[in-house]
């Protein structure tokens, strides 16, 4: 059970004026279950994306990049975002790549427009050949579905071994407009900082030039979906895309120094965090969510680190599902997150408000019983002291436990 989501209701979910949404079942893994997502873009939509680092990325990953810097010269736009479940399309060479530019060609064909125009992705099993048959079958009933209030049947065309849907929506107000924000995500496992088996899709109602859409999304990446780690294992797969339509007010944001920017880009950070927060709370078996909080280091580096090296430790995390106040555990990933010039006795270490550790050892007000209770809890913040300057990071995590590695080795099966 995922730990602390309340899902959204359909109608929660906000449509975005400029783009609609539609769904099949296309069988690609198994029958009777949403496989095949279209996001369908007004002709001057803007868009922006973040992919994962991992030098072997998969063939959607590929063409996403080419097709979205094609259309970088603002001479054209992208007019549609064909997702797949059930095959990763990853690991597969050039038949990979063409079979990808097949499905975007047979969706640009539906929809009338450039093959180019076409963001391909795609998430599953690595190393399979795509059933490109099923999927270019399953495109026209998700064309024919299209609608704007689709974005909760989206969230759960997206899903792998996610058990709950992903979805938020928020609105601000900008110089006296409503501005509708609206995303979801899938992610579960195979979760890592650049990105993670994660996609993320966001759209927004508001106007912003492209070159400062691509900021936010940078922005919004760097502080929501790359702060999140279940496993240390970056995918093959990962994306997270930006949509901004412009359609809520006529004036485009063009002025990083703007208020307007500012407030935008903080809203897409918090739908953002938000939606990477719930793929580490439903992480493969998943039963405590945790933050990891590093501060008064010298630099966000150093902070980000020592934070990670702590979320990473199976050590840590398997403390952390046994209700296992074992803290030296802790103190151990901090002494070889590689900060040479680390000294331990100024670092103070917390478990929510209660100190564990201070002066390179156990605190003297330290209690077994208060780290009990702390890690007893569903929901338990670490915290980290560096005594040495200004800076800080945070990243969410959640602990392992025997279901982890029941799922991942009944993955394929």
């Amino acid at each position: 059970m995922p730990v602390n989501i309340i899902p959204l209701l359909p109608d929660q979910l906000l449509p975005i004026a400029g783009l609609s949404l539609g769904i099949a079942e296309a069988g690609i893994k198994k029958s009777g279950r949403k496989d095949l997502l279209i996001i369908a873009l007004d002709e001057d939509v803007k868009v922006a994306g973040v992919f994962t680092q991992n030098r072997f990325c998969a063939a959607p990953v590929v063409v996403a990049k080419a097709h979205l810097a094609s259309v970088a010269d603002g001479q054209s736009s992208i007019r549609a975002l064909v997702i797949n479940t059930g095959n990763a399309n990853a690991g597969t060479g050039e038949t990979g790549l063409a079979d990808t530019q097949v499905t975007c060609a047979a969706l640009a064909e539906l929809l009338n427009c450039d093959s180019q125009a076409v963001l391909p992705f795609s998430t599953g099993v690595i190393m399979e050949p795509l059933p490109l048959v099923k999927i270019v079958s399953g495109l026209p009933l998700a064309v024919a579905n299209l609608a704007a209030d689709n974005w909760f049947a989206a969230a759960q065309a997206i899903m792998t071994t996610d058990t709950v849907p992903k979805a938020v929506s928020k609105q601000i107000l900008l110089n006296g407009k409503t501005i509708t924000i609206t995303g979801i995500a899938k992610g579960s496992g195979m979760i890592h900082p650049n990105m993670a088996t994660m996609l993320g899709y966001v759209a927004t109602d508001a106007g912003v030039s492209q070159s400062l859409l691509h900021e936010i999304a940078r922005y919004a990446a760097d502080h929501s979906f790359n702060c999140i780690t279940v496993d240390g294992d970056t995918s093959t797969n990962d994306a997270f895309v930006l949509m901004a339509t412009g359609r809520a007010a006529p004036a485009e944001i063009n002025d990083r120094e703007s208020l307007e920017f500012n407030l935008l880009r903080e809203a897409i950070t918090r739908v953002s965090a938000e939606l990477a927060q719930m793929i580490v709370r439903d992480g493969e078996g998943a039963t405590k969510f945790i933050t990891v909080q590093v501060e008064a280091g010298k630099n966000r580096d150093e902070c980000a680190r020592i934070a990670y090296a702590i979320a990473h430790s199976p050590l840590v995390k398997t403390a952390f599902f046994a209700s296992d106040p074992n803290l030296g555990r802790i103190l151990a990933a901090i002494g070889y997150a590689g900060i040479v010039d680390l000294d331990v006795n100024d670092i103070q270490l917390y478990l929510d408000e209660v100190l564990v550790a201070e002066r390179g050892g156990r605190a003297q007000s330290y209690r077994e019983q208060d780290g009990q209770r702390v890690m007893s809890q569903s929901e338990i913040t670490v915290r980290v002291v560096l005594n040495r300057g200004a800076a800080a990071a945070k990243v969410w995590t959640c602990d392992f436990s025997y279901d982890y590695v029941r799922i991942n080795a009944d993955y394929r099966s």
